[in-house]
């Protein structure tokens, strides 16, 4: 284990960790409202946020797939020590981190089962730029309509054909991350 994997977690953990959840929650609930969290220094190459993300979500009972440059010794061992959380194949992972083009095909992540839809995978995609411009979401938890730059918009309606299956979605660039549940609907503007 490297030693720079024993650095880099919350420091005050009940207090940090209810804050992160409560951002986490608050970005389900409201689809493309881009939130700002802290408390995490993951090491590279991952975010601010996706490292509080995985601290918040990620423990000893739920599986990890690191794709692409995610996978490396550093952050292995820093999510190792961190969370105890087994790392996994992409097919079975509970959560998966990394850049989309990494974590592409997304067909190859749990979507649920008609009798068992909360079955899915989460993906914590890292973006090179989070903005509430771009795609139009509507759906679920936004009053109107709302807008988010997404990596990809026709895999998001894709995902949307499949509801009440699909994946769930964190996205997350430097200390900000918003969420794209399956419910929602994505247009292109």
């Amino acid at each position: 284990m490297t030693p720079d994997a024993l650095t880099g977690g919350f420091t005050d953990a009940p207090v940090q960790s209810a804050r992160a959840f409560r951002a986490v929650l608050d970005a389900m609930a409201q689809p493309g409202m881009i939130r700002q969290v802290e408390g995490a220094a993951p090491p590279a190459p991952l975010s601010a946020a996706a490292g509080v993300a995985i601290l918040t979500l990620v423990d000893g009972t739920t599986s990890l797939h690191l794709a692409g440059a995610a996978n490396c010794v550093a952050v292995r061992d820093w999510v190792t020590f961190h969370t105890g959380a087994p790392l996994v194949s992409a097919e079975a992972a509970d959560f998966a981190v990394g850049s989309w083009d990494a974590l592409n095909p997304v067909s190859r992540f749990r979507i649920g089962r008609p009798d068992y839809p909360d079955r899915s995978a989460t993906l914590i995609i890292e973006v090179p730029i989070l903005h509430a411009s771009g795609a139009r979401l509507t759906g679920p938890g936004i009053q109107a309509a709302a807008q988010l730059s997404l990596p990809d918009i026709e895999a998001f309606q894709a995902n949307r054909a499949l509801f009440p299956l699909g994946f769930d979605t964190i996205l997350t660039c430097g200390t900000s991350l918003a969420a794209l549940p399956r419910s929602t609907r994505v247009e292109d503007v």
